[in-house]
């Protein structure tokens, strides 16, 4: 008599494939605590936008429309005067700010890729020292300092507005962008280094051929910071520029007339004006913003 050995062969379906008996089914999408999570997330996203509505409704009112008791109403009468009137008056200051930051951020960029290089990899006596007060300018308030700065520039003969607005947003990018180049070239393996070394390559040539081109992920992260930074100073654009030469927000400033709005539509236009290239920036490059940051949050 022979035996008969029962196995597990996978039942077939209505259509006669066979199932796998293995195969994970899926978990119920639905969850309170997910269904909590994105309420919360909806929420924090309408709180966001809540002033950006506002923005963009009033700057297409008139003058007559655009008032605090109508903030959250949509226009009787749609009009684009107020965009042209705000663009007339911010695009030479518009484009005075480009000439600013992108020299600004680029400068800093680089000069804080090569702190960062020497004082992570290039160990000298006194090095955490150097680092430390480096940092220390992270710190300082720019209003402690203004008067001893505006001294120094007029000393050094450098004119105001984009020429000494340069200067002073390079100096002070360094301590930022030293701190995140440094922490980014800790996680480059040293092993890299030394057979650079062995080469015979320098700390100039190490750095121009072996780092220089895996720095990318930093460089997006300090350029991105060093842009908007620049770009929303206002501190700066008050004592070392004017109205004639100065950055767009000043010349916001001016549109406004500081405290006694009288044409909010213009105001609001000129407000997303300003504040437009930032957010292309941040909306082009900000899964590289993110995706750099965490490039140096962790040690290799």
């Amino acid at each position: 008599m022979t035996d008969v050995v029962a196995t597990s062969a996978p039942a077939p379906d209505t259509a006669g494939r066979p199932i796998d008996l293995h195969r994970t089914v899926p978990k119920n999408r639905f969850s309170v605590g997910r269904t909590l999570k994105y309420a919360a997330l909806i929420f924090f996203v309408v709180i966001v936008l809540i002033p950006v509505y506002v923005l963009l409704v009033t700057s297409f009112k008139g003058a007559g429309d655009a008032s605090p008791t109508r903030a959250w109403s949509l226009p009787q009468v749609w009009t684009l005067e107020n965009w042209q009137t705000a663009w007339t008056a911010l695009s030479p200051a518009i484009l005075r700010t480009l000439q600013m930051v992108v020299p600004s951020a680029i400068i800093a960029a680089f000069l804080g890729s090569l702190n960062g290089f020497v004082l992570s990899r290039w160990s000298f006596k006194g090095s955490n020292l150097v680092f430390t007060l480096i940092l220390f300018g992270m710190f300082i308030p720019y209003q402690a300092v203004m008067i001893p700065l505006n001294q120094l520039v007029l000393d050094l003969g450098i004119p105001s507005g984009v020429p000494s607005l340069i200067l002073l947003h390079v100096v002070y990018g360094i301590p930022i962008t030293t701190l995140i180049f440094r922490n980014y070239y800790m996680t480059v393996p040293h092993e890299l280094i030394e057979a650079a070394r062995v080469d015979g390559a320098g700390m100039f040539r190490t750095y121009w051929s072996i780092i220089l081109p895996i720095s990318i992920p930093s460089f997006v992260v300090v350029l991105i910071w060093q842009f908007t930074s620049s770009w929303n100073d206002f501190l700066f654009a008050v004592f070392f520029s004017s109205s004639q030469n100065g950055p767009v927000t000043l010349a916001l400033n001016n549109l406004a007339n500081g405290a006694l709005l009288q044409n909010y539509g213009v105001s609001m236009a000129g407000a997303l004006f300003a504040s437009l290239p930032t957010l292309l920036v941040y909306i082009i490059l900000g899964k590289y913003f993110i995706g750099g940051l965490m490039s140096g949050s962790v040690k290799g």
